[in-house]
């Protein structure tokens, strides 16, 4: 089993050396995908310092796209997802992951990764709705599963991972990250151009649930 870590990420210049880190410091993933989704900041630099594979779209294209593109040109059969603003991201909670899709039940397809105390507001939505937490391990074939509807997804695929779940009637495993967050993009972006960010991810969600696999 070689397991690929594909990480989408937009102007998280800032912020994805606290991925890559811990990512380089286990040996459970056997390649890193950095796709630097269009950015206007260095974010493909700074990956590139971690000697990682780093793949740039010329234009920003939503988290779906980003996540396909990264598919690729990666080689491994399991993948890694992270999300690229992760806080709190240490190697055992990689290892957790990676171990609990070795180690999952027959007709468990996907493993999801759970904030537990991390931050108030990123272990609420996990509570609410852990469907969409981005941390997730799952095979080539099941993302090539959801190729087809990559183009117009954006910011809905995990709420489509879910859906496809549900349709083929797989099954999930539930990993609990102790310790980790994210940054919430009222925090990035400020309130007022944040909020309507998340509104527009919310709307992408809707549609992906919406919409026929």
């Amino acid at each position: 089993m070689k397991v690929s870590a594909v990480i989408p990420a937009y102007n998280e210049a800032d912020r994805i050396g606290a991925v890559l880190a811990p990512l380089l410091a286990t040996s459970v993933v056997q390649e890193i995908v950095v796709v630097d989704d269009g950015s206007n900041d260095d974010t493909a630099e700074v990956a590139r310092r971690y000697g990682v594979k780093v793949v740039r779209l010329p234009e920003n294209r939503g988290k779906a796209a980003a996540l396909d593109a990264g598919v690729r040109v990666a080689e491994g059969d399991v993948l890694l997802f992270l999300d690229a603003d992760l806080v709190g991201l240490k190697p055992h909670h990689i290892e957790k992951l990676v171990s609990a899709y070795e180690n999952r039940a027959p007709g468990e397809e996907v493993v999801i990764g759970i904030f537990k105390e991390g931050r108030a507001g990123t272990d609420l939505s996990m509570k609410i709705a852990p469907f969409l937490s981005g941390q997730r391990v799952l095979s080539r074939q099941v993302w090539e599963r959801l190729r087809h509807a990559v183009d117009d997804m954006e910011f809905g695929v995990e709420a489509a991972l879910a859906k496809l779940l549900f349709k083929e009637g797989w099954k999930h495993k539930k990993v609990e990250l102790e310790g980790l967050s994210h940054v919430r993009k009222e925090e990035k972006r400020g309130f007022a151009a944040g909020f309507w960010d998340r509104m527009a991810m919310y709307w992408h969600i809707l549609r992906a649930l919406a919409k026929k696999l």
